[in-house]
């Protein structure tokens, strides 16, 4: 082991994390390398070494932290990443069910009116039907198919034979329980046609290089699943418009992102991200952009004076202050542009309030 390095042991509830830093290393380094583990923001997180709190700014040695010293970690309520703080291993599938009907699975019956309206609609709405398959009854009805949402089930497998789908528009497989080796992207990536990809609430570790085959993509959602990067292929998707990838584990952003230039919201709250790449302003098209709860503490410095359309900025919970984006190029006109548009929904929600009588003080 290098000499400036030691071994410590970080005690976080249940958990032992044994971690090897930098003895020089501040205390907020130390926090910034244990949000990965715990998903707890570093401003979320008191370090205690001896019933002492470790101050930040002070590096691990002169605060006394020598090789195999014990550090007891106590998080902040509400100051976390995605679903709360990680206290153990994620479970493999979560789904959600409005009623509990694990035990009572009904079986998929084919009923010739259903496929003669998926027929005439174009759209197959299978949604929370306690499907473990794509059913047969779908592929016949494949030339007629735009719209596919099978969200809500427990489908196993997207097979290779999706790529019948020629037509197919709309793709929703929210919340299937899905695994990178549960999809064949092969057959995936030849829907040429496809605008909407929801793969939200699922078990993703990964988004394969082939996502940037899709080019006519005009929407992707892989919210809530386990990625830990997007590929860089991504900036291949010059239709794309909105991408949310929030409550997820990723740190870094590919910087061809800004290759995206159709892009109007992004949504990359709840990961692991302490920048931007510059990428970002070069999105002239994007308005809203969500980096809640990640360990944030700067943006790039021209997004303001290059995304002149962007009117809403969600930073709660990271660490970027008033102070330092009023000190960012352009800061003035977002500004204007961010108090325009909140004046707008005002102004909307007193119009389409319930009517004003007035007559009502009349006798």
């Amino acid at each position: 082991m290098d000499e400036s390095n030691i071994k410590i042991t970080v005690k976080f509830t249940t958990r032992s994390m044994p971690i090897t830093v930098s003895h020089d290393s501040t205390v907020q380094s130390l926090k910034t390398l244990l949000l990965p583990l715990t998903s707890i923001l570093p401003r979320g997180q008191t370090l205690i070494f001896k019933g002492r709190i470790l101050e930040n700014d002070k590096s691990l040695r002169e605060s006394g932290i020598v090789n195999g010293a014990r550090i007891m970690l106590v998080g902040s309520k509400g100051l976390h990443q995605g679903d709360g703080p990680k206290m153990g291993e994620a479970p493999s599938r979560i789904i959600s069910r409005k009623t509990n009907v694990v035990n009572e699975k009904k079986e998929f019956k084919a009923d010739k009116s259903r496929t003669e309206r998926w027929k005439a609609t174009n759209i197959v709405a299978l949604a929370e039907c306690n499907l473990k398959d794509i059913p047969d009854e779908v592929w016949p009805c494949a030339p007629f198919i735009r719209i596919l949402d099978i969200s809500h089930n427990f489908i196993q497998y997207v097979p290779d034979r999706i790529d019948c789908l020629t037509g197919l528009r709309k793709l929703s497989l929210d919340g299937n329980g899905l695994s990178d080796e549960s999809i064949n992207w092969q057959g995936l990536t030849s829907l040429k046609l496809l605008q909407v990809l929801s793969l939200s609430q699922n078990c993703l570790n990964t988004v394969p290089s082939t996502l940037g085959l899709l080019t006519s993509l005009q929407q992707l959602h892989v919210a809530n699943n386990k990625l830990t990067a997007l590929p860089i292929e991504i900036g291949n998707l010059t239709e794309l418009e909105v991408l949310k990838v929030n409550n997820n584990r990723i740190s870094s952003i590919p910087s061809n992102i800004g290759n995206c230039t159709s892009l109007i919201e992004v949504d990359l709250s709840s990961n692991h991200l302490s920048e931007l790449p510059e990428g970002f302003c070069s999105l002239h098209n994007l308005k809203a952009l969500h980096l809640s709860n990640n360990a944030m503490t700067s943006l790039p410095n021209s997004l303001f004076r290059m995304c002149t359309q962007l009117s809403t900025l969600d930073l709660h919970n990271t660490e970027i202050t008033m102070d330092t984006l009023r000190q960012c190029e352009g800061w003035e006109d977002f500004d204007e542009r961010r108090r325009a548009k909140h004046q707008k929904q005002i102004d909307f929600r007193v119009m389409n309030s319930a009517e004003f009588d007035e007559g009502a003080d009349k006798n």
